[in-house]
């Protein structure tokens, strides 16, 4: 059998996914403004396995979300993915947390932005057409009112980054999505399996989050 477990926890989110043949049968997560990655992760992982009845040596592959996202949220997350490869000697495969995000919702027109929470008035972002296609790359943006300017279609905003701008976004083209705050493990289950039949492996030795910044300790 295809089953593919799939890692998120690159935002408050932590979230397991175990699927079949592309298809998630099995989701568990809580967003949690403390971060309880560590806590829970590992609790998750065997929770959803024994509660399907599958074992470590059923899975094929280990999926897990790379960034850009929470500095140790992601090295908490790539960490047990790596290591679970490590162990059980199946493929690491990433997949990149916007598109996740930007999955969660379906639209027919316009553009779709998600956006992570980078602190202050920054964001982590990418912009997408309907068909998921990223037609401008990641990067950390602060915004304000003359952001996405240059775009003249509907902009539908997605995640926690988005909830911070309602004020200054105010334009009719922009659309929040208060119910769409955190990249899922469940939007993973598609996109890993494609990239399974690929063979779209990572090296699990050198793999490393995408961080997008630096990561800058508060004193």
């Amino acid at each position: 059998m295809s089953f593919i477990l799939s890692i998120e926890t690159a935002t408050k989110n932590c979230s397991i996914a175990l699927s079949k043949e592309g298809k998630t049968i099995a989701l568990k997560e809580i967003a949690n403004q403390n971060f309880s990655h560590a806590e829970k992760l590992h609790v998750f992982i065997e929770e959803i396995l024994t509660e399907n009845q599958i074992t470590f040596k059923d899975l094929i592959a280990l999926a897990v979300s790379k960034g850009p996202g929470s500095y140790t949220g992601l090295r908490i997350g790539v960490s047990s993915a790596k290591g679970l490869c490590y162990a059980l000697n199946i493929p690491l495969i990433s997949i990149d947390t916007l598109t996740l995000l930007a999955r969660q919702i379906t639209v027919k027109e316009g553009v779709i932005v998600p956006m992570i929470d980078a602190r202050r008035m920054e964001v982590y972002t990418a912009v997408f057409n309907p068909e998921f296609k990223m037609i401008k790359e990641v990067e950390a943006l602060i915004v304000d009112e003359n952001s996405f300017s240059e775009i003249e279609s509907k902009v539908h905003l997605v995640g926690d980054g988005a909830l911070k701008f309602k004020e200054t976004l105010t334009n009719d083209k922009f659309k929040f999505y208060e119910d769409v705050v955190y990249p899922s493990a469940n939007e993973m289950s598609c996109l890993a399996f494609e990239k399974y039949k690929k063979s779209d492996f990572e090296n699990v030795a050198y793999f490393e989050p995408y961080y997008l910044k630096d990561f800058v300790l508060n004193k």
